[in-house]
């Protein structure tokens, strides 16, 4: 079978929507219903001493939070109305704790008029539960929104921005069923989005931008995680990147052993990152196929495919029960060593024009290593097992800029890639339109390998063996 390689990767524009990324966004708009409770917020008219009322507003976010009930499973959807205005950061709760909606009774927080409700302090959540925060704005000098042992929580149509100043700026971890649609999350001096042991999430149509580190990367056991439609750019060591490196203590069983399981990330746009625009760090069955690379990798490579890190970070009891449920890691086993097991990158385009070349290869691929002894990790690991770079077309530096790739890899790249054959055309990509022209319109991609789950690591629960589920019908195929 054959794919489109270009119409079907890039004709999404900068800034749309991606397909199906609305699917999971409830109805906008300020209609009251008597299924719901509606508590309505205005900074410079309401009263905390008023009912909340569209006619007798509150004053401030924390009033209208306070009055849902704590560690109660919600049987009437709430919605939190916030009116045009800055709210400063003494009008916001300090912790946004315990707050329980449901499938049937979400809670939202939400602008009356997108994105003019600014609030000046950040959305610090632990065990909170089906929560749609929509078209509101967070600005401030810090950290913007942190959600810990969180469900079903939903961002969608914000701008979040840390001044540069945030360390993250979105920052998840031991959660679940977590989306990011249609926003514009930027400002931070490490990462703009850091996904840390996050199950079920989708990162789609979103400006991701100005970190100094990583614009976004998932880790720590993340899995089931779909990046597609997203506009990344400007930031410092690389654009998206499925894995890295965790502390063990801070994985989610049955999660345990790769940094990511099953991130498919396609149909993005990445351009100005210093460092690679895509890599792999311990991934387990990663596809990474249809996006455009584009100014990318001037510190050293485009692409790279190397081995996660794995420490613990403290909690010695908590990485050796880890370790002890057959996770990879543990107490002083600390290292770079974690493998990659099924990479496909396909049908990618890879553009960095006369000037803006990476300094020295296209690819950046660890050689094997042997992992320390009481890890866990089988000698040896490596970073390429089962490893696909197929329909890719790279134009980058000319014909002496080395691939960073040896022997019969090399080889099978050069024959299942264009590499330097030609350079490609988009429509307009100094002003960000990167629809394809010319001859890359016309070009057929490599089809996605069957790939199996049989073997992904999952580790005993209780006593009983659990492996992590097959990815969602379709996330796997390019």
């Amino acid at each position: 079978m054959r794919v489109l390689l270009a119409v079907a990767a890039l004709s999404l524009a900068v800034g749309g929507t991606a397909p199906g990324a609305g699917a999971t966004t409830p109805p906008s708009g300020a209609t009251e219903s008597a299924a719901e409770r509606v508590l309505w917020v205005d900074p410079g008219a309401g009263r905390n001493g008023n009912p909340g009322s569209r006619g007798a507003p509150l004053r401030t976010v924390a009033a209208a939070w306070n009055r849902i009930p704590a560690r109660t499973d919600l049987t009437t959807p709430v919605r939190i109305m916030l009116r045009p205005g800055t709210y400063s950061a003494r009008s916001t709760p300090g912790y946004w704790e315990s707050r329980w909606g449901t499938t049937a009774a979400p809670i939202t927080l939400q602008s009356v008029r997108p994105r003019r409700a600014v609030l000046r302090g950040d959305l610090n959540l632990f065990d909170v539960r089906h929560l749609v925060v929509r078209d509101i704005a967070v600005d401030r000098s810090g950290d913007v929104f942190h959600c810990e042992r969180c469900s079903h929580v939903t961002l969608t149509g914000v701008r979040f921005t840390g001044r540069g100043d945030a360390h993250e700026t979105v920052k998840v971890n031991q959660s679940d069923h977590i989306d990011i649609l249609r926003s514009d999350i930027a400002g931070a001096y490490e990462n703009a989005i850091d996904f840390v042991a996050v199950q079920y999430a989708t990162i789609a149509g979103n400006r991701i931008h100005g970190a100094e580190d990583w614009c976004a990367y998932a880790k720590g056991g993340s899995a089931y995680v779909a990046v597609t439609g997203n506009h990344i750019f400007d930031c410092g060591t690389g654009g998206f990147t499925a894995g890295q490196g965790t502390g063990v203590e801070f994985m989610v069983a049955p999660w345990l052993r790769y940094e990511t399981y099953g991130v498919t990330v396609m149909n993005n746009v990445i351009h100005d990152t210093e460092g690679a625009g895509l890599g792999v760090n311990g991934g387990y069955n990663t596809v990474m196929a249809h996006n455009t690379l584009y100014r990318v990798g001037a510190r050293s490579h485009a692409v790279e495919f190397v081995h996660g890190g794995r420490s613990c970070d403290g909690d010695t009891a908590a990485c050796a029960e880890r370790r002890a449920l057959g996770g990879w890691g543990g107490v002083d086993v600390d290292g770079q060593y974690i493998p990659n097991r099924r990479t496909a990158f396909l049908n990618n385009v890879i553009v960095n024009p006369p000037g803006a070349g990476t300094r020295w290869q296209h690819f950046q691929l660890d050689d094997p290593v042997d992992p320390p002894a009481g890890s866990g990790v089988p000698a040896p690991s490596r970073a390429d097992e089962d490893l696909v770079i197929a329909g890719n077309v790279i134009s980058n530096g000319g014909t002496g800029m080395p691939t960073g790739l040896a022997g019969d890899r090399e080889r099978q790249v050069l024959r299942d890639n264009r590499v330097n054959e030609f350079v490609p055309q988009f429509a307009d990509a100094g002003n960000g339109d990167f629809r394809p022209r010319g001859e890359l319109a016309t070009l057929t991609g490599a089809a996605m390998p069957e790939w199996t789950w049989a073997d992904s690591g999952g580790v005993p629960v209780g006593g009983v063996p659990v492996l992590p589920p097959s990815a969602p019908p379709g996330a796997l195929a390019p």
